[in-house]
């Protein structure tokens, strides 16, 4: 057939069933309902193409008054400006008809969009664009097997024309679909992911190809949304450029980091790219990690996702069409598809690729403090004692670089920290722990045999090389320097002899590794970059800087796996590998980490903070969606600095963001160097005080806390959530990023704005409980104006929730030999449920090795019920002291504990309170109220 096009695809129309090769999850059987079709695939349809055809130009003709030049080809004017997709991308190039037209592509000047935003891309696809045909399709054990032909060449070098299509209908909820080289092996990422054995038998999801052009048409059956049509525009695939477009079901589309925006993303022609780049947080700009996974709320609240396996330099564009261009330069084209159908589930489905994040140890979940420019190891420990002195909890103290000798990894400044081994001792005695920054550039300019970390490295052959097969030498805090190679693994046992030989010095207990992108001071290295396809290539992403290299490593680079133009996005992922293992080597016990470059699977090794972040309210609103992206990407560890990075906080604002980076699932405050201190010490005794309370609701917070994280690690679930995972039917919820809930049932509303003593937050439909207080709100739904005091954050439960609480102390250990406090937020049909997980909170795999406690609070017709599922010793020693029932209607006549009389409070705002129970974790017990 000759007749192609690229238009939208239109509902309902029936259409003869022989256009569509039609794979309905399991077998290639007609439906018998009416598919849906392009108007192209089927010749009847062209007669009334070509009157319509007619008649739409001569109307744009009438008005638009003339085209500039020669009238545009018809087929250019029927393609509807939002479905234009792009067929000239290059940045910097003026984009002529006559360059246009010289790769077979439409060209219509448009308005452009003010402030230099991109718009209607001037040059695009025609409808009749040569892509690949599908000449075969054959059934596989598990799927599909079909060879894609190019019968013309496309316009970038190295086309590939004949390709190999790979369907494995995997489970019923994930499909996998691969597009190859048929005939030559290319790189591929080097993710350990499932292998399916056998066929999905009841998919949730059908599966239709157009034969010519190729294209995936995937419907999800309950609604027959179209959540895939490939057809929109060709499939490019050549040696450095692989393109493939879809149409999207609805605007709402969100993770595809690591970047600086709303949560929900913009598709009024936005490109967000993917490389991993040093630089503080901006807009617009590829930030310090790459996620290429997205996930979207179809209308309804059904949500799919999709994940690309691919680790080369890419750019995303989407379009209000709406639709959506993956473009990559390396690689595969590599992808799964989750079907939810709910967004927990699809998060769920996406880490059962990529892998379920660690359990933390539980100090991780305390306060962390640091700064770059304690100047000393005795200034660092003033600090801590400052802290002590007032009371404020915290778990960790940090290092930044200035605790190294000369910015030298694996040193220790000989005089200002000559005392940093008795700091970390004493830490230790108060059930405190000590994490210190580390970076991947070694040092390449001390004397030989002075500096046994390069020279060692060196003669084992460990780090990345040029083209010329020497150490690629480039520039990071110690001066000229020299970048470990983590994909070979004989470097990750260089690092744990380098940490062993630290650690007998200086016994820290968790690591920051930085600068991994990796970063460079210069472009490429002293020496540039050579020249070449690799470091120049056909088309570059637009990345920030414009070349691969810009303040990274030459991408023609060698490393062990591959070269750098493979491997870069990966880099932090490869490094964070290796230090999880050296430290469960080391110290036997559950490895904290936090890096700030990161892939997908990043979360099985390592949390991540949100970079070099300012302290200005804007950066501060900026790092709830940041957080919730990383809870999307399967990194539920996450928070941004408190008080900001760079730039001088003021009172007011650290206070607020104290408030808030109390929820954050990784608590930490950390500042620059040269900047007044923000430690919650320094304020005023108002600002002090607020700052140690909203730590301390933190902290009796964190069985609940730790229970979320385990679920996680078990399942997949998200620790910080979007409210629309909650409510994805109540679309009020779809753009909501300045609230957030931690788990189902705890609202957090922060004040993001100065000069407020009130907020305006959304409450979801239903009962909400005061967290303080236990008063409660009916919400049908609404925005809600709350008292926000600077001494006050908001804090929601929800109905039908357990929350498990603890009295705080001032670090995790203090807290966690405390009674606990049930809080119980009854649902308008008076039952709720909770949960909660224990262990010693910090040994490795508690739970795959059967030590831990897991109990399962439940409450129906006024009675509560703890029920103990498993058991270990270190339950013995807590003990539930208190129950606080929210939204008890009238006040009870008696209530009876495993049966017997109980002394209880009882509160206007209809609150119930069992004090002094002593009841051990390990035992089941009921409480009754009549």
């Amino acid at each position: 057939m000759k007749s192609k096009s690229y238009q939208k695809l239109t509902t309902a129309v029936p259409q003869p069933t022989t256009c569509w090769v039609e794979e309905q999850g399991a077998a290639l059987t007609p439906t018998g309902r009416g598919k849906l079709a392009p108007w192209w695939v089927c010749s009847g349809l062209l007669v009334a193409a070509v009157l319509l055809s007619a008649v739409t130009i001569w109307v744009l003709q009438q008005v638009s008054g003339s085209w500039p030049g020669l009238a545009a080809p018809p087929k250019c004017l029927l393609v509807p400006e939002t479905h234009r997709f792009d067929c000239y991308p290059e940045r910097r190039v003026v984009v002529t008809q006559e360059l246009c037209e010289s790769r077979g592509c439409c060209f219509i000047e448009s308005i452009l969009p003010a402030g230099g935003k991109q718009g209607v891309p001037w040059c695009f696809y025609p409808p009749d664009f040569p892509s690949y045909t599908l000449e075969s399709l054959n059934q596989t054990a598990l799927g599909m097997v079909g060879m894609l032909v190019r019968r013309e060449k496309a316009y970038y070098p190295q086309d590939i024309e004949m390709l190999r299509l790979d369907v494995e209908f995997e489970t019923d909820t994930r499909l996998h679909i691969k597009i190859t080289d048929a005939a030559n092996p290319r790189y591929e990422v080097p993710l350990e992911v499932p292998k399916a054995t056998k066929r999905a038998e009841n998919p949730i999801y059908s599966l239709d190809f157009s034969w010519d052009p190729f294209g995936v048409l995937l419907r999800r059956r309950a609604t027959g949304t179209v959540l895939l049509n490939t057809t929109v525009a060709p499939l490019i695939f050549a040696d450095q450029f692989l393109q493939i477009s879809t149409s999207l079901p609805s605007r709402f589309l969100y993770g595809l980091g690591e970047h600086r925006s709303t949560l929900l993303h913009s598709l009024d022609w936005t490109t967000l790219t993917l490389w991993a780049r040093d630089v503080s947080p901006t807009e617009s700009f590829n930030l310090y990690g790459a996620h290429p996974f997205y996930l979207l709320m179809e209308e309804g609240g059904d949500a799919h996702g999709v994940f690309l396996v691919n680790s080369n330099a890419m750019e995303v564009a989407l379009q209000p069409a709406p639709g959506l261009t993956w473009r990559t330069i390396g690689g595969v084209l590599d992808f799964y598809i989750f079907l939810g159908p709910d967004p927990n589930m699809v998060i769920q489905q996406y880490q059962q690729v990529i892998g379920f994040p660690a359990m933390p140890p539980l100090w991780a979940l305390g306060f962390h403090l640091c700064r770059w420019g304690y100047g000393s190891s005795n200034e660092t420990w003033q600090t801590v004692k400052a802290m002590r002195n007032y009371q404020i909890p915290q778990d960790a103290q940090w290092n930044d670089i200035d605790y190294m000798d000369g910015y030298r990894d694996f040193t220790v400044d000989p005089q200002k920290f000559a005392s940093l081994p008795s700091l970390v001792e004493d830490l230790h005695k108060h059930g405190q722990r000590y994490v210190m920054i580390l970076d991947p550039g070694i040092s390449s300019t001390n004397p030989h045999g002075s500096y046994w970390p390069f020279d060692e490295a060196l003669k084992r052959g460990l780090f990345i090389n040029t083209t010329q097969g020497q150490p690629l030498i480039g520039q990071v805090w110690p001066g000229y320097t020299a970048f470990a190679d983590f994909s070979n693994p004989d470097t990750h046992q260089w690092w744990l002899e380098n940490l062993q030989r630290f650690h007998a010095h200086v016994p820290f207990d968790g690591l920051w590794i930085d600068m991994n992108e990796p970063s460079n001071f210069m472009d490429g290295s002293e020496d540039g970059c050579p020249p070449g396809e690799l470091d120049s290539p056909p088309y570059t992403p637009a990345v920030l800087g414009d070349s691969l290299s810009a303040k990274t490593l030459c991408a023609s680079a060698k490393q062990k796996a591959s070269v750098h133009y493979n491997l870069h996005n990966l880099y932090g992922l490869m490094e964070t590998k290796a230090t999880a293992s050296a430290l469960i080597q080391i110290r036997r016990k559950r490895p904290f980490i936090i890096s700030r470059s990161t892939f997908p699977s990043q979360g099985r090794y390592s949390g991540h903070w949100l970079g070099d972040n300012r302290s200005q309210w804007k950066d501060m609103y900026f790092s709830i969606p940041g957080m919730l992206s990383f809870s999307l990407f399967g990194i539920p560890l996450v928070g941004a600095d408190i008080c900001g990075f760079s730039g001088s906080t003021s009172e007011e604002l650290c206070t607020r963001w104290m408030q808030l980076g109390a929820f954050y699932p990784f608590a930490r405050n950390h500042n620059t160097q040269n900047e007044k201190a923000q430690d919650p010490t320094v304020f005023s005794p108002a600002a002090r005080t607020a700052m140690k309370d909203v730590l301390l609701t933190r902290y009796s917070l964190l069985p609940f806390l730790y229970t979320l994280f385990h679920r996680a690690h078990l399942q997949g679930d998200t620790v910080a959530r979007p409210l629309f995972f909650e409510f994805p039917r109540d679309v009020a919820t779809l753009e909501l990023d300045r609230q957030f809930l931690w788990g189902r049932s705890l609202l957090v509303t922060p004040v993001l704005e100065p000069g407020v003593d009130s907020v305006t937050g959304y409450v979801p439909r239903g009962v909400w409980y005061d967290f303080y207080t236990g008063s409660s709100v009916n919400s049908s739904g609404e925005m809600l104006k709350m008292s926000a005091p600077l001494e006050h954050i908001n804090l929601h439960v929800r109905e039908g929730a357990i929350l498990p609480t603890q009295k705080p102390g001032t670090t995790s250990e203090m807290t966690r030999r405390n009674p606990l406090r049930l809080i119980v937020a009854l649902s308008q049909s008076a039952t709720a449920w909770g949960d909660l997980f224990w262990d010693d909170g910090e040994s490795l795999d508690t739970f795959e090795g059967g030590s831990y406690s897991y109990l399962v609070f439940n409450v129906t017709q006024n009675v509560f019920t703890s029920t103990v599922l498993h058991a270990s010793p270190e339950a013995t020693e807590v003990t539930i002291g208190t129950l606080s029932i929210f939204g008890v209607q009238e006040r009870p006549s008696k209530v009876l504990l495993n049966g017997k009389e109980k002394s209880f409070s009882y509160l206007d705002n209809q609150v119930l309170t069992v004090s002094n129970l002593g009841l051990s974790l390990s035992q089941s017990f009921s409480l009754q109220w009549l």
